[in-house]
This record gives structure tokens, sequence and C-alpha cells, in this order.
């Protein structure tokens, strides 16, 4: 795979410590809430908040994260992150109760922010920027693949204490592939820095965070939903996902060959008719269709926005890029969370994917914002680069 697409040894070492970061994320993720309210005794309230604490401790992290990679190093942002997640795994195995669940979930919130961040920024740049929608494809899929097969091996181990061993493990274990892995990347100590919030991404997040107002309402009420219809609720749920790895991983860089509008808006139409055919309470093979098509579309809007963002971004400037994408990301599926609940409960599961249908035109309209900008500023860099030489023959 490395000859074929030419990406190196170092950029498939990174992504395997990636997938290998966030297999161990997952593999906690099955026993935690009965750990809590079984093993602890806890209210479901506190389960509640405890695997809250994560969403908000990462989102918190997201400064901190951007300026971690772009100041010290995408390397640096890394090992902070899965020491971050060492200390969680250790944390699950502390005799202190319910206090213990919460500070874990918050050291799993920051390493998660700096993992991530680090990756993005990372992996951009081994793969060459001209390549940033494949290479983020890539580190997707190793994310996606090791939440969806943590759970599994989480299972397979059979309790809590020995899921938190093994996220201590894997975080270790991905430590040490990287621990060799040369970074080209040198802080620029000397460039004037900018504010970790930049009004000229407002565009980009509004869209990256209004295309994931659907991610809620799939993980929250698809099975339920199509439980009540179909049937179908699980396989359609595993279809979704393994057409989100698929897509993301084979066809991620699409953006980087094609233009990122084209990309883009066809993932939304994707997207959109999958959730129709799901809200309007199909029939078991339509269910399964529909998830595909949810799966296959949702593979292409991130990449496409997020490439043209790190594109035009300053190299010392890129982890903050990815970590205010992100926290878009967060306050959207957050927000999105509270509302698709309230809907649900007031006008039943339809609603909510209807909802998500309408963020998905509201995503349209603020990305013709984003492709209009980029527009702008190929057009200026094209013209520089024209007048370039005619000003050195004058001379």
């Amino acid at each position: 795979m490395g000859l074929r697409t030419g990406l190196g040894g170092r950029f498939w070492c990174l992504i395997t410590a990636t997938f290998l970061g966030f297999l161990g994320f997952g593999s906690v993720l099955p026993a935690l809430a009965p750990h809590i309210r079984l093993d602890l005794g806890a209210s479901d309230r506190a389960v509640g908040f405890v695997i809250g604490t994560f969403s908000a401790v990462a989102l918190c992290s997201r400064p901190f994260a951007g300026r971690l990679v772009d100041r010290k190093g995408r390397k640096a942002a890394f090992f902070a992150g899965l020491s971050s997640c060492t200390l969680a795994g250790i944390t699950y195995l502390a005799p202190w109760g319910v206090g213990a669940m919460y500070l874990a979930r918050a050291l799993q919130g920051v390493g998660e922010a700096c993992l991530y961040t680090g990756a993005a920024a990372w992996a951009v740049e081994l793969a060459g920027v001209h390549r940033s929608a494949r290479a983020l494809g890539y580190v997707s899929s190793g994310i996606w693949g090791g939440i969806a097969a943590g759970p599994l091996v989480g299972t397979l181990l059979g309790s809590f204490n020995h899921a938190a061993e093994f996220q201590v493990i894997a975080a270790l274990a991905s430590a040490a592939l990287l621990a060799r892995v040369r970074e080209d990347y040198e802080p620029a100590r000397h460039r004037a820095r900018r504010g970790w919030f930049q009004r000229s991404l407002v565009a980009s997040g509004l869209t990256v965070g209004l295309v994931n107002v659907y991610y809620p309402v799939v993980t929250g009420f698809l099975i339920l939903f199509l439980a009540q219809r179909s049937h179908a609720g699980r396989a359609a749920f595993s279809v979704y996902a393994g057409f989100v790895l698929l897509s993301r991983f084979f066809l991620g860089g699409l953006p980087d060959r094609v233009h990122p509008r084209v990309t883009f808006y066809t993932g939304l139409v994707f997207m959109a008719i999958g959730l129709a055919i799901i809200a309007s309470g199909p029939s078991r093979i339509w269910a399964l269709l529909a998830s595909a098509l949810l799966g296959f579309g949702y593979s292409f809007p991130w990449a496409s926005v997020a490439s043209i963002v790190l594109r035009r971004a300053h190299e010392s400037e890129r982890g903050s890029s990815v970590s205010v994408l992100s926290a878009f990301y967060d306050v959207f599926v957050g927000g999105s969370s509270f509302a698709a609940g309230l809907l649900a409960n007031s006008f039943g599961y339809s609603a909510a994917f209807l909802m998500a249908i309408a963020a998905l035109g509201a995503a349209a309209i603020t990305a013709r914002i984003v492709f209009a900008e980029n527009d702008a500023t190929e057009k200026q860099s094209r013209l520089a680069r024209a007048e370039t030489p005619a000003t050195l023959a004058r001379e």
C-alpha cells in the first residue's frame, strides 16, 4: 500500500499509531456505563455526567491542543495525548469510586484533543499539502477503525478492568511505534502568532458543525427508530459505519483530484437522500440502502472543507486550524444531541432526522462562502505567480 500511494513508512506508522490510540479509547466504552451503575452503585444521572465529561473536556482542550501542536510540534502533541490516555487507563483502575471515572474521562478528553489534532497536522505534512484530503481520510479511517474495533475488544476481554488495562497497553504500543519516527516540522518561534480563534475559519467551522448535526441523531436514534419499523436497526448502523470507514479509506483523496466543491455537495446529496429515506420509516432493504448512502455521503464533506483550510493555513497555524474546526464539531454535536432528544420526545423520531436534513441545507449555504473565499484566494495566488516573472523581467 505504501508503494502504491507513495506516502511512505512514516505516514503509515502514524496512521497505525492513531488506530492503536483510538482502539484503546473504544475498548472501555461497552463496560463503562454498567461499571459505573452496577459495580460502583452510582445513579443514572452520574452515568450521563461521567460520559458527558469527556465531550466537555475535549471541547475545552481544543485551544490548548492547537497551540501545543503549533508551538511544540506534532509529535510532542501526539505523545501528550498518548500520555493522557495512559493516565486515564490507570485512573480507571484506581479505587476512588465515581471520582476516578470523572477524572479518567477528563484525561481521555484531553488525550483525544491532542491525539487528533497532532495526527491530522502531522499526516498532512507527511503526505504533502497537495494530498491533504487523502491524508485526512486515512487519519479518519484510523480513528473510525479504532473506535469501531475497540468495543469488540473490550467485550472479548470480559471485564471493565481488563479493558482499562488494554487501553494502557494500546497507548504504550502506539508510543513505542512512533518513538523513532522523525518529524520534519520545526515550530516557527519567530513568526508573529495570531490568536487561536481566527474569524476567517467561522464559515468553515459552521459548515463542519452543521454537517455533523446528523451524527447524534444517527448514533442515538437510528437503532431505536428502525427497531419500531423494520427491526433493521443494528444491521443498518453496521452498514452505515462500514461505508464510512471504507469510503474514507479508499475514496478519501477525491477532494485532492476533484474540486472540493464537487465532492462536498455530492456528499451532502447522498446524506440527505439517506436521511430522508430513514425518516420515512422504511422496510429493511430500504433502511440498509439508506444507511449505505448516508455513510458513503458522510465520507466527503469533512475532507473537502478541512483540506481547503489546511492548504491555506501556514504550517505554524495548522494545528490551531484543525482544533478550531474540531471545536465547532463538538459544539454542534453537543447542542444537536439535546435538540434531537427534545424533538424525538415531542414529535417522534422522524422529526430528529428531519432536523438533520435541515442542517444539511444550512451547511450547503455556509459552504458557498467557504468555496467563494477559496476561489478568491486561488485567483490571487495565480495572479501573484503570473506577475512575478514580469516584475523580474522589468528589473
